[in-house]
């Protein structure tokens, strides 16, 4: 297979299509990680003796895309496989990858998945693109799990660190630090520009601000999130700015005795101005998050 290293900008993210079909090309973010662009993002970490890839796209046509990708840019025989959090685009691509591929998650990520993959899969299944990329797919135990973090040498200097640090997104949600690049593979915990969204039982916005204070405190230059560009380490600071902001205007809002409804419709227009590069702002589900807790 030939592999495309493409440009990053703005027009190669937005001309993929079908957007639930990843393509066979592969943007550099760091010295020794890769992406490839799409929904999500998908992250490839390079070393010497192991590469290890980071989600897996929606269903195993998309996980055996990353593959080839992954061998291309590798050296290796050794794969090692993680998922940022238990839903479809992020975890159910793992039958397209080699069978002795090492999968290893948070033992909270895999209790959701337990609990709520394939109700997950049934819900991504309703339009017919997504159906047919679905179709089948079963999920494996993991070869390993972990409570809060596991590290992987992949050889040649390049430590993987898969973290576990509260519920954000989800309650399992993982980010991965690579050394020493600096670079922080994020999942939907830190993205660029995109309204947070808690889903389901997840974490709160306190929780997620509380994580987002422990990812501060890592030497990060480079963010991959899973939904958003890539950026520089700024991108965790504003973040956490986001969310703080519309808690605090939210509470206030709760606390003045609007309903949820009417703070998520005025906040929505108020960040609107407040956050003119933003390409959307619907704060309604984050609010409702906020007078949840």
């Amino acid at each position: 297979m030939r592999l495309l290293v493409t440009a990053l900008t703005a027009a190669s993210l937005s001309a993929q299509a079908p957007p639930s079909v990843l393509p066979e090309t592969a943007t550099k973010i760091s010295e020794h990680v890769w992406a490839i662009m799409g929904n999500p993002n998908i992250g490839i970490v390079v070393g010497t003796r192991a590469t290890l890839v980071v989600d897996t796209g929606l269903g195993p046509r998309n996980g055996a895309t990353i593959a080839k990708v992954a061998a291309t840019l590798s050296k290796n025989q050794k794969l090692f496989l993680t998922t940022t959090h238990f839903h479809p685009e992020h975890a159910a691509g793992e039958g397209g990858f080699p069978p002795n591929t090492v999968l290893i998650r948070p033992a909270v990520q895999q209790k959701e998945m337990d609990l709520h993959g394939m109700e997950m899969v049934e819900l991504f299944s309703r339009s017919p693109e997504r159906k047919e990329l679905l179709n089948g797919v079963q999920f494996r135990a993991p070869d390993l799990t972990f409570d809060t973090e596991a590290k992987l040498d992949l050889g040649g200097g390049v430590i993987a660190r898969l973290l576990w640090l509260g519920g954000a997104h989800t309650k399992g949600d993982e980010v991965v630090l690579v050394e020493p690049d600096a670079t922080l593979i994020s999942g939907d915990v830190v993205q660029n520009k995109v309204v947070p969204n808690i889903y389901g039982d997840g974490g709160t916005p306190a929780s997620w601000l509380a994580v987002l204070d422990k990812i501060a405190a890592l030497p990060v230059s480079h963010v991959l999130p899973d939904h958003s560009a890539p950026g520089d380490g700024s991108l965790v600071a504003q973040e956490r700015a986001f969310i703080d902001d519309v808690r605090i205007r939210a509470l206030a809002l709760k606390k003045q005795g609007g309903s949820a409804e009417d703070a998520g419709k005025q906040l929505s227009a108020e960040f609107k101005t407040k956050y003119a590069g933003w390409p959307s702002m619907n704060l309604a589900a984050f609010v409702r998050s906020v007078y949840a807790e």
